[in-house]
């Protein structure tokens, strides 16, 4: 009897097993269209197994590519490393998008876990010298087989990509490296947590009418229905989602109210609370200075640029002082001219930086006739993503169909079928247009799964673009700024990319250089405010006509306006990124006084906050931007260039200059990168002056 009784609960035991894996959605075939996430399924208890079984099969496959008897070749080890670890590319971009996008705290806690496990099983695969032995070994004969250019360039990176992770290094040193990696990774993780929490903490809750002097009704509007969400009818909130900040602080005459609400925005993560990040980051720099000296780099920043088209930090600076003198000179201009409307008014005070978006928007009206709200009516969200896909058509010939049936992780989220030239499907995208307190802050585009081809067919990519947008209020659209506008096209540029990635290995399918990959999306926006394009989708949301030409010189007129502030506030955030990154940075290092000093150093005025103060600088905490946030200035010299190319060109929507460029730099990333990409498409190097003059800096 006890005999079968043990059988009995073994039985269970499996049988409960078999049930639970059966039922987690990442273990079985996505009978979904177009194979994508079945969000409707997956709940938060699936991702923990999942990511262990992912980690599981990864370790098999790895091991199997170093105990293969035969000689390495290109095939049994670059193309079988490549293909390796297919459950944890499914399981790990849908729980990274949804801890972006619609986090809790159950996800956050599941991050706490798999970040450090991730951390120590990608640690074992870079640093394995069996592993390394064999890539090394085909990379070293790589001359002497073969292989084609891109089965060539596939060898080249990942023989760099362990090199650089310091595979190469002795056993000493790489059990360093991977405590160092380890710690990293969950630091960056606590970084970000503290972020959103600090978001979410702040509310600026106004009970009496007469403090919301200035703001316009569609800002009133939001702000009550805000409080109504949080059940406090009757009152008005403002957060500090930018499509709530910005217009406070643009409108309200309460200059205390702009200050409390700017103070709080600025000071996030800096506040010597729980979330404060201040000792974290500082045992950040120190982390990534001892991984860069372990890999024989002098600092992170030297590290990083070493395979970026700028090359060297040295580079870097040098570029960024370029612009940073004429848009610090323009910004003090236009300081001069705000003090000029305080004095003139009769106010008794110096410009402050909560007062520059309140009076840049006064001289805005006075100067060149043009308020946001006017524009406003014209950008509904809907029309703003018409002009994104009637854009796409014009140069490439891509039409989009709404998709409901394709599952989504939140109600608000849209899903559409991307069709090519030839009305073969394409991809598929998402669309997640607004704030939400369990989505970080900002913009950003990723993928559910990447594009590429495998075994002779095309893995089409789905693609995902997030923004944090101004809601619809009332009986009124979600009307963007000009701003959230050029955002929007921003976005969607690289949601482009995704989509044209071609590429027989994972590794190259869409490789590119950090201050490359910014091109694409940049470039769109040139479009944006286009009178061919703009005739087309700023369609007023009451009277159904298009803006009017008056409009649209006024904004022409207006397009260096602020262009002092919009350069300095970045290119001082992305010079203190580097000088965080070039520095030796000790634990005794005091994070506000190397933040004054570094701006100090560069002249910037009292009255402009870098767009990003260190506690804040979300875009530095993870990898993919540390000492790298000069890339998107980097790349406005590329996209004001290219863009200058089809204005030459007499045709702005000019196909055979679009399919080039979807060529050699979209679709291209497997055999062309950086320069070479850009200049098989130009025919030249990029000039700067195109970038300084569309600034307003030449």
């Amino acid at each position: 009897m006890k005999q079968l009784l043990l059988i009995f609960i073994a039985f269970s035991m499996i049988f409960s097993a078999c049930t639970a894996e059966d039922q987690n959605p990442f273990f079985v075939e996505w009978d979904t269209p177009f194979g994508a996430p079945p969000f409707d399924q997956i709940n938060e208890d699936h991702f923990l197994p999942a990511y262990e079984k992912g980690i599981e099969e990864h370790k098999a496959e790895i091991e199997a590519i170093i105990n293969n008897p035969d000689a390495p070749t290109f095939e049994n080890t670059i193309v079988a490393y490549d293909n390796a670890g297919a459950l944890l590319r499914r399981v790990s971009p849908v729980f990274g998008g949804l801890r972006g996008a619609e986090t809790n705290d159950r996800l956050q806690e599941i991050a706490r876990e798999t970040t450090p496990m991730l951390s120590a099983h990608y640690n074992s695969i870079r640093l394995n010298e069996d592993l390394f032995a064999r890539i090394q070994a085909v990379y070293n004969n790589r001359h002497e087989k073969d292989l084609d250019a891109e089965q060539m360039i596939v060898v080249e990176k990942i023989y760099q990509d362990f090199e650089r992770g310091g595979a190469a290094l002795p056993e000493s040193e790489r059990e360093k490296l991977k405590q160092i990696s380890e710690r990293m990774s969950m630091v960056s993780l606590q970084l970000g947590e503290n972020m959103l929490k600090e978001n979410n903490d702040f509310k600026l809750i106004i009970e009496d009418e007469a403090d919301l002097v200035g703001l316009p009704a569609n800002v009133r509007s939001a702000a009550a229905e805000e409080a109504r969400k949080q059940d406090m009818d009757g009152k008005w909130v403002f957060t500090l989602a930018k499509p709530s900040w910005t217009p406070f602080l643009m409108y309200s005459e309460r200059r205390d109210l702009r200050e409390k609400i700017f103070m709080a925005y600025v000071n996030r993560g800096d506040n010597d609370n729980e979330n404060d990040n201040k000792e974290l980051f500082i045992e950040l720099m120190m982390l990534r200075q001892q991984m860069s000296e372990l890999l024989g780099h002098n600092n992170y920043a030297e590290y990083f640029t070493a395979v970026q088209m700028a090359e060297n930090p040295e580079n870097v600076y040098n570029f960024l002082y370029q612009v940073w003198e004429p848009a610090l000179e323009r910004a003090k201009k236009e300081r001069d001219l705000m003090q000029a409307m305080i004095d003139r008014e009769g106010g008794d005070f110096q410009l402050e930086s909560w007062d520059w978006w309140y009076y840049a928007e006064r001289i805005r009206e006075e100067e060149y006739d043009l308020s946001d709200d006017e524009v406003k009516p014209y950008f509904t969200i809907e029309n703003v993503k018409k002009g994104n896909f009637l854009l796409a058509e014009k140069l490439w010939g891509l039409t989009f169909k709404a998709r409901p049936d394709v599952p989504t992780y939140h109600e608000e989220v849209e899903a559409y079928e991307v069709f090519d030239n030839d009305g073969s499907h394409l991809a598929v995208l998402f669309i997640d247009p607004h704030p939400r307190p369990g989505k970080r802050g900002g913009a950003w585009c990723g993928t559910y799964r990447s594009g590429a081809w495998e075994n002779g067919e095309r893995i089409s990519p789905i693609v995902t673009i997030v923004m944090n947008f101004t809601r619809p209020t009332g009986d009124k659209p979600a009307m963007l700024s000009w701003d959230e506008t050029t955002t929007y096209f921003h976005e969607f540029g690289h949601a482009v990319h995704n989509f044209f990635a071609e590429g027989n290995y994972r590794r190259t399918s869409r490789s590119v250089p950090r201050d490359f990959v910014e091109l694409p999306s940049q470039i769109l926006e040139n479009w944006a405010g286009e009178p061919a394009l703009l005739k087309q989708y700023a369609i007023h949301y009451e009277t159904g006509e298009p803006i009017p030409d008056e409009l649209i010189t006024k904004l022409q007129r207006s397009e260096h306006f602020n262009q002092g502030f919009i350069n300095t506030e970045y290119l001082a955030a992305a010079i203190l990124d580097m000088d965080w990154h070039t520095s030796n940075i000790t634990e005794d290092t005091d994070v506000t006084e190397f933040e004054t000093a570094s701006l100090q150093r560069i002249g910037l005025i009292d009255e402009i906050i870098p767009r990003y103060r260190t506690t804040n600088f979300g875009h530095i905490f993870g990898s993919g931007y540390a000492a790298g946030y000069y890339v998107y200035r980097w790349a406005g010299v590329l996209d004001a260039d290219a863009f200058y190319a089809f204005k030459e060109s007499g045709e702005l929507f000019n196909q055979e200059l679009a399919e080039n460029f979807r060529k050699y730099i979209l679709a291209g990333n497997a055999l062309y990168e950086g320069m070479d990409a850009y200049v098989n498409f130009r025919g030249a190097e990029p000039s700067i002056d195109p970038f300084l003059i569309r600034s307003g800096l030449k």
